[in-house]
Formats: structure tokens, C-alpha cells, sequence
């Protein structure tokens, strides 16, 4: 077994899913094509994948081999594309555990949403490298932690208003990615994104930098120069670290924000721009506004959608994702061949405040990466900040016995309790308990038997 595809697609005998072939294909995903139920049964005996797809008539020939797939306790995610779906079929799906049931011919769209549902359009392979997909949009974005998955849906449902979006957020926590993504992912992703560093460009020159000016305005304008606004046109300008714009150009942009129009540094011609404004700031603009540091009209006129950039402290569930992303980068960039990240050091980031966010996880890993002499990061590869913050959360040290402790048993422990509180938030449905876990129903229930967590309420 040279390499473990992301993605099975099982093929019946219709031949009606040439097209859905095409599209994957053109996706540039490790795929593996089985034109059988015996020959998808066969592959899978020898090999693994992240996700299935079925592309068939009908689920209801291929019900046993759902159920095989849901006995084995199987993590792979399934969907189904039906070209002649129905209501009992999509009522099979459901309790098979299937994350999505899609009617063929699926349009690019539903095939994009399936695929990133499944982790195939964001997981990275580390051995693999060429399957990284730079992608653009929500798809850019590593998570999969609640927060993130709030953050996601704000995104697509405000995409495509004309509106400006305020996105807040500690340093780190990657504001310009969903910046971005709210830009690709509505309908202006065709046109220009242009980012702004208000806190990077000196006062004097931000003016020009926003709206142009012309040959002659000034001692050093040699020649006319367009401003980002007019640059911007038919797309998105990203004004990040807003909050430190000086007041003049406060005044100015609020015109801006009201008009559309402008005018270059040195000009008299009233420029007209079609885009929308996405702002970020590090800072709380009410307190700024309080302290007369920025303007209570800009402020209420840039935040009309807020979307909070969640640090990573509040999204560690993400931290492998992130982790696996970044050292599959860092093995490509640094010609490295790094294959994963060892359980302690996992650990060891769960415990860790990350006052850096996301940024400082990734410099971590860079150094990680550069520096150490095996192929899997070890404890030994930490930076001392890091081997300083323990490995437990604080209420567990005191029952630790004095010559240490057992990694696998703390971990097996944290699993348990964080299943046990799922399926109390869910009243022990395990359907509802596996989305909010963000696993597959049958390895909810093979956990669910390790652990012997059995209530006389729950679901059969």
C-alpha cells in the first residue's frame, strides 16, 4: 500500500456518474475508484480512507454493506449521491450515519459543501504534500471546532450582503483569513482583494495609499497613482487593524463608507468605486470610542456585522488539524519530511495558554520543524516555554501519584468525559452526540462500549 487515498468513490453498474468522476478528478484528490460493492469491499479490506462516497440508482442494493460499514465502528465519513433518491432512502442514510445525501447530477456547489463536510477539501496529508489544497474561501480555513463552525455559518450567510463587516479578535487568530473568505465565498469573489494595514503604513501615507493622488500633488508624486478604494472596484478592500487610523482619515472614510466616492490626493475629479469594506481590529473600539481615540459614527458605521475571530484557547479541539496543516507546509517549504506530531506534544498544546494564537502555534511549529533530528516532533523539539506549562490540567495534579503518571489513562479519561458530557447535553441521542463530538455515529458507539457508558434512556 503505497498511500491511503482520501476518498473512495463506489460506482454502480448505471453509468450515469461520469460527470461526478470528472469533478473529482479535476479536485486533484488522492481517489480511488470501485466500479463494485465486492471490489469497494475488497480495497477496503487492505487499505483505509478518509471518506466514501457513493454515487449510485439507488441506496437501497447497497443497505448491507452500509451496515457492514456502520458495524466495523468505521471513523470514515460516508455521502451519498442518488440519481434517483428517495424519501426512505435519505431515512437510511440518516441512521446509517451518513453526513450527507445528495441527488445526482450534484451540482459542483453540494459537491464542494459534501467534500468539505467530510474533511476531504481541508484535511492535509503529510505524506502526501501535493495533495494540499491552497483553496480560497471557508475551504482556507483550518477548523473544525465549534467556534470555527459558527464562525463558518456567520460567514455564508453574510457573504454576499453589500453591508461592512467588523471582524474582532486577538493578534493570531487569523481576522484577514476570514476577511477572505467572506470575500471568495460571496459574490464578489471574481473581483480584486485588497488588504490595508492601517497600523503598518505611516499616517501621512495611508491617505494616499486609500484614496491615490496626482502627478504633482506633493513633492515625491512623479506620477498619477490609483488609491486601494479604486483598485478595489467590484471586489473588497480589507482595512485591518482599523483602530489605527488617524481621526482626519476617520472623517474621510466615513464619507467614503456613506458615498462610494472619493477623491485622489491633489484632484478635483470625484471618483466613483463599486466595494465593500471589511474591517478588523485587535482593539475594543467601544473602549477606543469612550476614550475619544475613534470616531462613535465610524464605529457604528463599520460595525454593522461583527464576526468574532475566537483565540485559540477557546478552539483546541482545532489544534491537530492546525498542527498536521502546518507541518505538511513547513515539509514542503523547508524540504523536510517530517511524518506527524507525537501524542505528548498534543497533549502538551492542550495545556498551553497560546497568547500568540494561532501565529505563535505556527512559528512554533516552523522551529520544531527545522530543528529537530527525527521524522515525528517529540517533547524534546518544545521550546522551554512550553515544557514549563505542564501537562494536566491543574485540578488533576493533586491525584497524580508522586513518581508521575500513565499519558494514556489521563487522555483515555479526558475522552470519557468529554462523551459522557455530550451525550448528557444531548439526552443520550447518539446521533445529536455525534455531531456535537464531530465523529460518526459508529465510533461514538464503539467508544460508547469501551467505556461502558450505558444509560436506560438512551436510543437503542
Amino acid at each position: 500500500m503505497t498511500h491511503n487515498p482520501l476518498l473512495l468513490l463506489l460506482l454502480d453498474s448505471s453509468g450515469r456518474s461520469s460527470g461526478l468522476v470528472k469533478a473529482l478528478q479535476k479536485k486533484d484528490l488522492a481517489l480511488e475508484v470501485a466500479r463494485s460493492e465486492a471490489e469497494a469491499r475488497r480495497w477496503l479490506e487492505e487499505n483505509q480512507c478518509q471518506a466514501i462516497l457513493l454515487a449510485v440508482s439507488s441506496l437501497q442494493p447497497h443497505r448491507s454493506f452500509l451496515a457492514d460499514l456502520q458495524e466495523a465502528a468505521s471513523s470514515v465519513a460516508v455521502i451519498v449521491a442518488a440519481s434517483e433518491p428517495s424519501v426512505n432512502d435519505a431515512v437510511v442514510a440518516l441512521q446509517a450515519g451518513v453526513i450527507d445525501y445528495l441527488e445526482a447530477p450534484v451540482h459542483e456547489s453540494r459537491l464542494d459543501a459534501a467534500l468539505d463536510k467530510a474533511g476531504v477539501s481541508r484535511r492535509i496529508s503529510l505524506t502526501e504534500p501535493s495533495l494540499a489544497k491552497t483553496g480560497k474561501g471557508c475551504a482556507a480555513i483550518v477548523g473544525n471546532s465549534n467556534a470555527m463552525r459558527q464562525v463558518f455559518s456567520l460567514i455564508k450567510k453574510v457573504c454576499d450582503a453589500e453591508t461592512t463587516v467588523l471582524v474582532r479578535g486577538e493578534s493570531g487568530t487569523g481576522k484577514e483569513l476570514i476577511a477572505q473568505a467572506l470575500h471568495y465565498e460571496g459574490v464578489r469573489g471574481a473581483g480584486p482583494f485588497v488588504p490595508v494595514n492601517c497600523g503598518a503604513i505611516p499616517g501621512e501615507l495611508l491617505e494616499s495609499e486609500l484614496f491615490g493622488h496626482e502627478k504633482g500633488a506633493f513633492t515625491h508624486a512623479i506620477r498619477t497613482r490609483l488609491g486601494r478604494f479604486e483598485l478595489a472596484n467590484g471586489g473588497t478592500v480589507f482595512l485591518d487593524e482599523i483602530s489605527e487610523m488617524s481621526p482626519m482619515l476617520q472623517v474621510k472614510l466615513l464619507r467614503v463608507l456613506q458615498e462610494k466616492e472619493f477623491e485622489r490626493i491633489g484632484g478635483t475629479k470625484t471618483i466613483s468605486s463599486d466595494f465593500r469594506v471589511v474591517a478588523a481590529t485587535n482593539r475594543d473600539l467601544e473602549q477606543e470610542v469612550q476614550a475619544g481615540r475613534f470616531r462613535e459614527d465610524l464605529y457604528y458605521r463599520l460595525n454593522v456585522i461583527p464576526i468574532e475571530a475566537p483565540p485559540l484557547r477557546e478552539r483546541l479541539q482545532d489544534i491537530p488539524l492546525l498542527a498536521e496543516h502546518f507541518v505538511a507546509r513547513f515539509n514542503r517549504l523547508r524540504k523536510k519530511k517530517i511524518k506527524g506530531v507525537a501524542d505528548e506534544v498534543l497533549v502538551r498544546f492542550a495545556h498551553y495558554a497560546w497568547p500568540g494564537n494561532v501565529r505563535e502555534l505556527e512559528n512554533m511549529l516552523e522551529r520544531m520543524v527545522i530543528l529537530t533530528g527525527g521524522d515525528v516532533l517529540s517533547v524534546a523539539d518544545l521550546p522551554e516555554r512550553l515544557l514549563e506549562a505542564g501537562t494536566v490540567p491543574a485540578e488533576r495534579v493533586e491525584e497524580l501519584p508522586g513518581q508521575g503518571f500513565f499519558l494514556n489513562e489521563v487522555l483515555a479519561d479526558f475522552e470519557k468525559r468529554l462523551i459522557l458530557q455530550a451525550l448528557e447535553q444531548t439526552d443520550w441521542v447518539k446521533n445529536r452526540a455525534a455531531k456535537l463530538l464531530n465523529v460518526n455515529r459508529t465510533t461514538l458507539i464503539e467508544k460508547m462500549k469501551r467505556f461502558k457508558l450505558v444509560s436506560s434512556s438512551s436510543e437503542a
